[in-house]
């Protein structure tokens, strides 16, 4: 193999949540099926035939299609399918970088003489995933990121697509501009009122051109993917987040009951954080108004930790700035995740330097520090014990009586990271 060979993997899978409850449920098949009441979580392609979309209101999905069928989220069956496909990415190349739950590149370089050609390792990888987790997954080949990504969602659904590197610009340069990365509603605004349609388009401009338009990185980075040009490799990286979400459907929401979803999820993913030996130095706080527009509010703690009371605080202070925001524009969605993540065992004690000074003789207040978190690290496991025990709701707090304690959706699949 050599480097210019197609040798990158982007494998997707499709319509993930609907396909998990298709599977799981015969008489759903082949039926426009939408995840959530509310607010569309994801759509069975039945469904996206007639327009549906991900985060639209539950009430226009039922315009669209008044046949359509609505269906709760099971998140941990989702989390549970997404481990089992990433156990088999693993399987196939010990390179893969996830991008979300239900998806990643492959790097299959130097696997030639025991795997064969890229190719064939897409299309095996494909059926093992169906025979195995039951669920269709669509896979782009090609010799960069990108363009693995784009021949994925060119191939949707269900397909398979290889980007020869001789043909790579006769590919691209005929898609819409909204196949390059990062291209959203307004950047393809902007270049539709400039008469750029195709990547071909933005291609026949210079990267001086494109900067005046839309911005110096915005420029650069678009030149340069309309001209094939990706240098990115393939990393296995080491987890950067854990997080969950949550979607509070359109309405007005009370700032005491999005507080207590709040909590559901700092609880959630404090939880993971233990179960898979992480800690973590920022929590961020992600939401998604009425007008689906979206914001992040980030805290950095002193330490990495992973004791959910210092988390719950972090994250508290960040939903109380944002207070007028929530207010002016209404939430649709709340999200935590704590980033920086590193292993257990690199905790930082912190000396008591805000602890009140003790009477002379008293040598107990250098320690009252070390005892709160000893205690509190304690209480987390014991918690820990008895919700893997009895479930999530078994003991909780007061305000959290009544509340769904099902999980949430990580972002990646859990587990130790080598």
């Amino acid at each position: 193999m050599f480097v210019s060979d197609a040798t990158v993997l982007h494998a997707d899978l499709d319509a993930f949540y609907a396909s998990v409850e298709q599977r799981d449920d015969p008489w759903l098949r082949a039926k426009p099926i939408v995840v959530g009441g509310g607010v569309v979580l994801a759509a069975s392609y039945e469904a996206k035939a007639h327009g549906i979309v991900t985060a639209m209101s539950g009430r226009a999905a039922r315009a669209l299609c008044p046949g359509l069928i609505s269906v709760p989220p099971r998140m941990e069956a989702y989390a549970q399918a997404s481990r089992d496909v990433f156990a088999i990415f693993d399987r196939t190349t010990p390179i893969v970088e996830g991008i979300s739950i239900d998806e990643a590149f492959l790097d299959v370089s130097g696997l030639g003489r025991i795997a064969g050609r890229p190719v064939d390792i897409a299309a095996r990888l494909r059926r093992t995933v169906a025979e195995e987790v039951g669920l269709p997954i669509t896979v782009g080949v090609a010799r960069t990121k990108f363009l693995a990504k784009v021949a994925s969602g060119v191939a949707k659904p269900d397909g398979l697509l290889l980007v020869p590197p001789h043909a790579e610009l006769e590919f691209l340069h005929p898609l819409p501009v909204e196949r390059l990365w990062g291209v959203g509603k307004v950047t393809a605004a902007k270049l539709h009122a400039h008469g750029l349609r195709t990547v071909a388009d933005v291609a026949a401009h210079s990267e001086s051109d494109l900067v005046s338009l839309l911005g110096r990185t915005a420029g650069r980075h678009l030149h340069a993917l309309a001209i094939g040009h990706d240098p990115r490799p393939v990393r296995h990286r080491r987890r950067s987040s854990m997080g969950a979400q949550h979607a509070l459907g359109r309405g007005p929401h009370s700032i005491e009951s999005v507080g207590e979803t709040l909590q559901l999820l700092v609880d959630r993913v404090g939880r993971r954080m233990r179960r898979a030996g992480r800690l973590g130095r920022t929590v961020v706080l992600r939401m998604r108004f009425a007008d689906y527009t979206r914001a992040t509010r980030s805290h950095t703690l002193p330490g990495a930790t992973a004791r959910t009371d210092l988390l719950s605080a972090a994250a508290h202070d960040l939903l109380e700035q944002t207070r007028p925001l929530i207010a002016e524009r209404g939430l649709t969605l709340i999200g935590i995740a704590v980033t920086n993540l590193v292993g257990e065992g690199v905790e930082q004690l912190e000396l008591p330097f805000d602890e009140p000074v003790e009477a002379a003789g008293d040598s107990t207040g250098d320690t009252r520090t070390q005892h709160r978190a000893v205690d509190r690290h304690a209480l987390d496991a014991v918690l820990d014990d008895l919700h893997s025990r009895y479930g999530a709701g078994a003991v909780t707090s007061a305000a959290l009586l009544g509340r769904d304690h099902r999980p949430g959706v990580p972002l990646l699949p859990d587990g130790p990271e080598t």
